[in-house]
């Protein structure tokens, strides 16, 4: 049973609310007001049936968006659920058919009054046994302050801020570790405008999972993981520092690299007398082997251009971005026409990236593609599950709006 719900077998229960809070983001002077989801640890098991509780303790409508939840129309905002009105609360049921690491967001209409919201990391793990020793959630945020302590909100002008980024909330934090140990590392970007790297010194980082799908692992060049807003990455770091050893978690956000943690060696006995061998790739979660392109529906998209609306209606945008029916194979080409670099975000559904010639795709799987200026990419998914899903594009600028049109499987 978890904190705050009961839950029957199979059937866990989870209560979630949006209410004020505030963040120490400064040695000195008064904390920052933001606005959060208070809920227990969001740890649950491939299979479940969650059940949510959702509360809105703010006095503006938000709505709970879960990052790399495919296939369950009853949670998609905007298009299979409004936002829940101040003071109003709601049940959902969520099934978890795939493991992986999620993110539950919030979301809100433009609001004078909006503070930065944080997210909730939830992990699905897999059923079958993983060989690591520790496994560690590090929640990545972005924050522009004022002099005043306050903090510019997404899609406002932070003219007159200073950026600051934690790591689970704290300007810095440590992960102890024994020297031999394995661990999984689960890293979100929550910046909702900033594309990040984040580099382990001193270690090898192999890379087993992307927005909440298994990868065929691979080594992170120059132990660097490159995350899109909201996106997850799963890295498996051996820790072979000797006891006594500060190994640095750097983030570089496009200006400079600073330090947000580090992994610190413990003075305690090896725990084996050398690491483990490499890993095997996580368990599948049933996302198809092979696509075939060959009578794939195909669709150019520009990642800016009328036919998008702003974030807090669909109204504007009466006809979805293509219709396709349940089971065919679906071919994007997405292009940024901007200046600046874009994200392309697929609800509903995971995607390859497919390679130049449209020959092959990328070891993984994904929900969220940062698109450089002037770039074309093409991806590819298997529309499996019926109903009508975003599709959003945000420009990696603060002041940004977040855009969406809507596709249709039938």
């Amino acid at each position: 049973m978890l904190p705050g719900g009961s839950a029957a077998q199979g059937r866990p229960a989870v209560a979630i609310q949006a209410r004020e809070g505030a963040l120490k983001l400064r040695s000195e002077g008064p904390e920052t007001p933001v606005w959060m989801l208070a809920a227990p640890e969001l740890r649950f098991r491939r299979g479940e049936n969650l059940q949510v509780e959702f509360a809105n303790e703010l006095t503006v409508p938000v709505g709970l968006d879960w990052r790399g939840i495919d296939g369950v129309p009853a949670i998609e905002l905007l298009a299979g659920r409004r936002l829940l009105a101040a003071s109003g609360w709601e049940n959902v049921r969520i099934p978890l058919r795939h493991a992986g690491t999620f993110l539950c967001d919030m979301s809100v209409f433009a609001n004078q009054n909006a503070r930065p919201a944080r997210g909730q990391p939830v992990v699905v793990a897999e059923n079958e046994p993983v060989s690591v020793d520790h496994d560690e959630v590090l929640l990545l945020e972005e924050w522009r302050l004022r002099a005043d302590a306050t903090a510019a909100v997404p899609g406002t002008d932070p003219t007159e801020t200073t950026v600051f980024y934690t790591l689970n909330g704290k300007p810095s934090l440590d992960v102890a570790a024994r020297s031999n140990e394995r661990l999984r590392l689960r890293f979100v970007n929550g910046s909702r405008r900033t594309v990040v790297a984040v580099k382990l010194e001193s270690v090898d980082v192999t890379v087993m999972a992307i927005d909440s799908q298994p990868a065929e692992p691979f080594l992170a060049r120059n132990g660097a993981l490159v995350l899109a807003p909201g996106s997850r990455v799963d890295a498996f770091v051996d820790v072979t520092g000797q006891p006594g050893t500060q190994l640095k978690i750097l983030l570089h956000d496009g200006r400079q690299a600073r330090t947000v943690g580090s992994i610190i060696v413990s003075s305690e006995a090896p725990a084996r007398a050398a690491p483990l061998p490499p890993p095997s790739p996580l368990s599948s979660n049933g996302l198809p082997a092979r696509l075939d392109l060959k009578d794939a529906l195909r669709a150019d998209i520009a990642l800016s251009g009328p036919e998008w609306t702003v974030i807090a209606s669909l109204a504007a945008s009466p006809q979805p971005a293509f219709r396709v029916k349940a089971g065919r194979i679906v071919v994007l080409a997405l292009t940024n026409r901007t200046d600046v670099a874009t994200v392309f975000r697929l609800h509903g559904h995971h995607f390859r990236l497919l390679d130049k010639l449209d020959d092959g795709w990328k070891p993984f799987w994904l929900d969220t593609l940062a698109i450089e200026p002037g770039q074309t990419h093409r991806i590819a998914f298997a529309a499996e599950h019926a109903g009508h899903w975003l599709i959003e594009s945000v420009a990696t600028d603060w002041a940004a709006p977040r855009f969406v049109r809507w596709y249709a499987v039938e």
